[in-house]
């Protein structure tokens, strides 16, 4: 008998049809990495999983502190300086406290109740910040508005750290990327037709309630993820090595020597950060070219959404059969693509052509966002198993906290000689991350 005859199986119903259907392959219903119970319950959770992250990657596309919210600060009169602030706070913020939060999560058998009230958090942080825009204008109201992005990145930070231990006990190696790529290009759809749907209604003005109405769909659709995960039918899991936060904490830094190929793997993703620093400074160079209106709002959030639609089922498979390739191809294309954008700036092809040569080369930066961020998610899952997956994400997400804030800190210094000439820089870090890969252990 074969490893897949003997490997376990879910069960059978016209659910684990479905999701036969949509894996896509043969061994769709050979379970790897996961125990038989959660086998069994696979088919159920993989579209419990769909949803939920169809909503949260929504909702991230709709409020994204590079797009939506510096148009927020502007409609209200904010300071230029708090634009500035928008990505450090939610990212850094997001990733710094995750280590901390791991060995509290680990003395848990059950760790869905983390993803669920980190969701809820987001959703309700967001809705606030509608109240605060019709409240208060100015650097006050900008002022409440970033106290309230940084409960926001708690709560993400809460979510990311307990999503890919949740996911390592309920969805088999070789179904993850899949499910992700789905999930991101369903968002992605979304985004697309708000993106329309807001060009068509724009009136050529900057516009306050247009801003408003996508925060409220995207606090509404983390309150729906919320509910939904807390379906999830998880069965308990390991909980040695959890208590003291602290404690656990340092203990973790030994992951560093001890987990082969995880030490490098943080130095690639810190590298590769660059394709998140660099979004704000192709925006910036969109703005500069076709001015603040909604209209140019919409058309930045159409094109990203589409991005997500369609590169990250293909990013999805692609980190199944091999992420590594994933980080060194998506790295090598950024760099090459932030030389172009540019040069472009640099050679002023925006006031020849407006605001679409940077839209579209913030299409394709999107795209590569995309796979960076699947491949990641997928290598470090892959990576871990479950004894220490909760660990190892925690230790790479505070460490990255680190890395964004000194990186971030490094080229918002060298973003005050222009937008064109951070991005330029940027393409170094690309090109690095995507050398280092190529050492990285495969994991499939």
């Amino acid at each position: 008998m074969s490893p897949t005859d003997s490997a376990p199986r879910p069960a059978d119903g016209p659910v684990r049809d479905l999701y036969d259907l949509v894996t896509g392959d043969e061994n769709a219903r050979v379970c790897r990495d996961i125990s038989d119970a959660a086998c069994r319950e696979q088919p159920a959770n993989f579209f419990i999983h769909l949803v939920a992250l169809v909503a949260n990657k929504a909702g991230d596309l709709i409020a994204s502190p590079k797009l939506v919210l510096p148009w927020l600060l502007g409609a209200i009169g904010a300071p230029v300086a708090m634009i500035g602030l928008l990505v450090p706070i939610r990212e850094a913020l997001a990733l710094l406290p995750q280590l901390a939060v791991a060995g509290w999560m680990r003395a848990r058998p059950r760790r869905k109740g983390f993803w669920v009230a980190g969701a809820a958090i987001q959703g309700t942080a967001v809705l606030a910040m509608i109240a605060a825009a019709l409240l208060w204008s100015g650097a006050l109201g900008g002022g409440v508005i970033l106290l309230l992005l940084a409960v926001f990145a708690l709560g993400r930070g809460v979510c990311s750290v307990s999503y890919k231990d949740v996911q390592g006990k309920t969805i088999a190696k070789t179904r993850r990327g899949t499910l992700s790529g789905y999930a991101a290009s369903a968002a992605g759809a979304i985004a697309v037709g708000l993106g329309v749907g807001l060009w068509l209604l724009a009136d050529g003005g900057p516009g306050l309630v247009p801003i408003l109405l996508l925060l409220g769909v995207a606090g509404v659709a983390w309150l729906l993820a919320a509910a939904v995960f807390a379906g999830l039918r998880e069965h308990p899991g390991a909980t040695e090595g959890g208590g003291n936060a602290l404690a656990t904490a340092w203990q973790s830094l030994s992951l560093f020597r001890d987990k082969p190929g995880f030490a490098r793997f943080v130095a690639v993703r810190g590298l590769l950060i660059a394709t998140a620093l660099a979004a704000p400074y192709y925006a910036e160079l969109a703005r500069a070219s076709g001015g603040d209106a909604i209209g140019n709002l919409a058309v930045l959030l159409a094109l990203s959404g589409l991005a997500s639609l369609v590169a990250s089922p293909f990013w999805g498979r692609f980190s199944d059969r091999s992420s590594k390739s994933v980080l060194m191809v998506t790295g090598a294309l950024a760099a090459a693509l932030n030389l172009g954008v540019a040069l472009c700036a640099l050679f002023g092809a925006g006031e020849a052509l407006g605001v679409w040569p940077f839209a579209l080369g913030y299409f394709l930066l999107a795209g590569l966002h995309a796979g960076v961020r699947l491949g990641r998610k997928t290598y470090l899952t892959d990576l871990g198993s479950a004894d220490d997956r909760a660990r190892l994400t925690a230790l790479a997400n505070t460490s990255i906290g680190v890395i964004l804030l000194a990186g971030g800190g490094l080229i918002a210094a060298i973003g005050t000689a222009g937008a064109a000439i951070a991005v330029a820089a940027l393409a170094v870090p690309a090109l690095a991350g995507a050398v280092l890969a190529a050492g990285l252990p495969a994991t499939t």
